[in-house]
């Protein structure tokens, strides 16, 4: 496991030296025209770079807060586009909830959320959007992992309903039948489990609540959202705190993004009725968002996932991050900069990075669309 953290590091800062590199040439650039529309994405993406960055004020700073799952491929961003773009980003990772707040009380260039904005967080959003409202822009794929510790227990595979009565507090040891039955073969240990869950509102909480209600409602009567609601448990906040709780505590289990899974951490594999059960991975999730539907309209472009799915191969616990910034009306001083940044992460450049650091690239069809969006905004 150590070998394969070591390799992945590696592979990012490979990945961060790329972009790193293209971000700096197009900042560089003094070619301020637009890409027509048979550009490829990466050209047009170093376009629109070229533009915004050559009037980004070199030295600014900007804050941002929200969404925890994504804070690792945020920082992965921040470091490439600072070094390129001479714009300091400070992004805090608190949790969906509290940078939609923000976003919506205007101390913010964009947040970052696991969950579309509500309509009455877009109807907030117009006090701050002069003439326009916030949106939901998908930037951000990846699974939801069930990172476990349980000693002697290298494989494990679960079930919607098991997950729910575990996280229920119904299922309360590692030798129950209902496990034993998923997992016939592994020796499963007379041992109490310890469920963590977020203590903060999360659009991570809100995702896999969305996967317990839409696959196995009679065993999770709860209505969801980014507060966790079911009885029991124990809490943490923000996704690191979670996976820490995990990893400290001999038969915990947690919900958190991939990225954080490894150094004494598991991943659990869904059983989705499918021929295999599915582990958590980059491909799998892209698989499984490669299915989501556009419902937002206008300028937005929130998802319907299809948590229910049983493709083979697709991952069903799977989230989507959303930058949300205005359609219209985004603050004069921190626009250029806020639109350089979104477009480099957007780019075909900036989207390869996630890979690299156990996130999903948001597929070409969806992606394709932010694009044009973020060229819109002002």
């Amino acid at each position: 496991m150590k070998l394969q953290r070591m390799n992945r590091r590696a592979l990012t800062l490979g990945a961060l030296a790329v972009s790193g590199a293209l971000a700096l040439t197009a900042c560089g650039s003094d070619d301020n025209g637009g890409s027509s529309s048979s550009s490829s994405s990466s050209s047009s993406s170093a376009n629109a770079s070229s533009a915004n960055c050559g009037t980004a004020k070199k030295g600014q700073q900007l804050l941002a807060d929200g969404s925890s799952a994504q804070k690792n491929a945020i920082d992965a961003w921040v470091k490439a586009f600072s070094q390129a773009c001479g714009v300091q980003i400070n992004y805090k990772g608190g949790g969906s909830g509290a940078g939609v707040t923000s976003f919506n009380q205007g101390q913010l260039a964009f947040a970052g959320s696991d969950s579309a904005l509500k309509p009455e967080e877009v109807t907030a959003s117009k006090q701050v959007c002069s003439g326009g409202q916030g949106i939901d822009l998908p930037m951000v794929g990846g699974p939801i992992a069930l990172g476990y510790n349980v000693p002697g227990v290298d494989n494990l595979v679960l079930d919607a309903p098991t997950l729910a009565k575990i996280f229920d507090s119904k299922i309360t040891n590692w030798n129950d039948a209902a496990i034993k039955k998923l997992n016939p073969s592994a020796k499963l240990p007379d041992l109490k489990i310890q469920a963590f869950h977020r203590s903060d509102e999360s659009g991570t909480t809100d995702n896999f609540t969305k996967y317990l209600i839409a696959t196995t409602a009679a065993n999770w009567k709860y209505s969801g959202g980014k507060a966790w609601q079911a009885k029991g448990g124990q809490s943490a906040a923000g996704s690191a705190g979670v996976a820490q709780q995990v990893k400290a505590t001999s038969g915990a289990i947690g919900y958190f993004e991939l990225s954080y899974v490894g150094d004494g951490v598991k991943a659990v594999s869904i059983d989705t009725g499918a021929a295999a059960p599915v582990a958590p991975s980059t491909d799998s999730a892209t698989k499984d968002i490669a299915d989501a539907k556009v419902v937002g309209t206008g300028s937005d472009l929130s998802l319907k996932l299809n948590y229910n799915t049983k493709a083979e191969g697709a991952y069903p616990i799977t989230l989507v991050t959303y930058e949300i910034v205005c359609d219209k009306g985004n603050k004069a001083d921190t626009l250029p900069a806020t639109k350089a940044f979104l477009t480099y992460i957007a780019s075909e450049e900036g989207q390869k990075v996630l890979s690299t650091i156990d996130y999903a690239p948001i597929p070409d069809a969806i992606i394709t669309k932010v694009r044009s969006t973020i060229a819109s905004i002002s």
